[in-house]
């Protein structure tokens, strides 16, 4: 694999594998999270994916899959936060600190939250400790930029939702387009959640169930080298005709450069981009965007 891919693919999947549509029980998903973590794909793990209500039931299922190994890295973990936010950051630092949640090591270091106003921005920022990293997911259909300049101001991070099991879910590559250039602007650094199972724009199934629904969907080789491309200075047009790109072919990472159709970025500018600003994307699957990288012929 070309250091380009291997760059862009570091930490990228954070595994959300209680969510749909994978909705599988929190003994399974943290069973397929250890194996993922052993596995030869573990350097593209991010962080295991739940709800702040669900850390007494996590660290039950992970006492009895035994994680991690003596000089394995501990577990990360990225809580969403409820509706009630003091007793779940209450909750959080009660697990961080309990012996055994820590002899297990798993430590939730990222928090997750929804946020459509200022003021809450502003009151979590006020709440959250500095040990954990919050993002907070704002809405796109409308300009963000008003909430993204909070978030630059108030030092935290932005969530896009890219998908879900439905078409409306979806959003535009316009809207996603905008959201990627308000977020490098203003220096914001980002995460995406739902609907990034695929590395390429293509129509897919919108669940696992035999009669699912199918809708294009975004590929996450578009959104993550397209906000690489954007920290760098890409136009919104040119940035949008990424998103859109449907061709495998299109996308080349060879001698330690990624390539869309003659722009060119190295190893080293990608690295940047992925550790100060496109951060990762929440799946519930691991094995779909291996087996897609695969078949499209990129590992």
């Amino acid at each position: 694999m070309d250091a380009s891919l291997r760059t862009l693919l570091e930490g990228l999947v954070d595994y959300a594998g209680l969510f749909p549509p994978a909705s599988l029980d929190m003994a399974s998903a943290v069973r397929n999270y250890r194996d993922y973590s052993r596995g030869p794909q573990a350097p593209w793990l991010g962080r295991f994916v739940l709800p702040v209500s669900g850390l007494e039931e996590f660290a039950r299922a992970a006492a009895e899959v035994k994680p991690p190994k003596p000089g394995e890295p501990e577990w990360r973990l990225s809580a969403l936060i409820g509706a009630d936010l003091r007793p779940d950051l209450e909750a959080i630092a009660a697990f961080n600190s309990g012996n055994p949640a820590r002899k297990r090591k798993a430590v939730v270091d990222t928090v997750e939250m929804k946020a459509d106003r200022a003021e809450t921005i502003w009151e979590a920022m006020g709440k959250v400790p500095a040990e954990l990293t919050p993002y907070f997911e704002i809405p796109i259909h409308e300009d963000p930029a008003p909430l993204i300049a909070i978030l630059a101001e108030a030092r935290g991070r932005a969530k896009v939702r890219t998908g879900g099991v439905t078409q409306a879910l979806i959003p535009t590559t316009a809207e996603v387009a905008r959201f990627i250039l308000g977020c490098a602007r203003a220096e914001v650094p980002f995460k995406a959640t739902a609907g990034l199972h695929h590395p390429v724009r293509s129509s897919r199934r919108l669940t696992y169930e035999p009669d699912s629904g199918h809708a294009v969907m975004h590929g996450f080789l578009n959104v993550f080298l397209g906000a690489a491309f954007a920290a760098e200075g890409m136009d919104a047009g040119t940035l949008g005709a990424l998103l859109e790109e449907e061709s495998p072919g299109a996308f080349a990472f060879a001698g330690g450069e990624a390539v869309w159709r003659g722009h060119r970025l190295t190893a080293a500018r990608l690295q940047m981009a992925r550790r100060t600003f496109a951060i990762a994307f929440g799946s519930c699957s691991f094995e779909e965007p291996k087996a897609d990288l695969t078949e499209a012929g990129y590992l």
